[in-house]
């Protein structure tokens, strides 16, 4: 594809930070759905995020290296900038360090900078019923939402369940859309 100039256009390119839930393993839907909409896709794990990951599938489906870690300085960097980012699955401890700015991990890091970039994002929750009754998430997704982060209104499951309920991985791109069509 190329733009007016002849140029080759970039298709854009959509971060998926991934965190320690067990509906991470099905995290490629998210990686097919984005790309059946013409986006380019690259990972950023939160480090205990990037033990429910299959990493050489996850670098076979992107063409990308999984992002776990800091870049020392002066190495190249792997991933283009974000057009947009979904945090998919989004933990308790992620999405309360995200509201309150602790940056603590590349992911952490990455997500506090890209609000002050005003890159559009999106959360999917993966959060139990017992955790999300707890007042200082009530108050980190409160935050969020004022920061103009896009919050999925998911079910939190039953705590120690065993629960298979279905994550909404298809409502990232559908979060994302008003956002994305109002940038161009």
């Amino acid at each position: 594809m190329s733009d007016q100039s002849g140029r080759q256009a970039r298709k854009p390119f959509l971060y998926v930070v991934v965190c320690a839930a067990g509906v991470a393993r099905d995290v490629d839907r998210l990686f097919a759905a984005a790309q059946d909409a013409g986006w380019d896709v690259g990972v950023i794990a939160t480090p205990q995020g990037l033990g429910f990951l299959d990493a050489a599938a996850v670098e076979a489906r992107t063409g990308y290296p999984i992002r776990s870690a800091w870049r020392s300085p002066g190495d190249p960097r792997p991933l283009p900038d974000p057009d947009a980012i979904v945090v998919a699955p989004a933990t308790f401890n992620t999405i309360n360090k995200w509201a309150a700015g602790i940056s603590d991990t590349l992911a952490l890091g990455i997500l506090c900078e890209t609000y002050g970039l005003g890159v559009p994002t999106a959360v999917l929750p993966a959060v139990n019923s017992a955790l999300a009754a707890h007042p200082a998430y009530v108050e980190s997704l409160r935050r969020l939402r004022g920061m103009g982060v896009l919050v999925s209104t998911g079910t939190p499951h039953t705590p120690k369940s065993g629960d298979t309920a279905p994550f909404p991985w298809e409502e990232a791109m559908e979060l994302l859309a008003p956002e994305l069509s109002a940038r161009t």
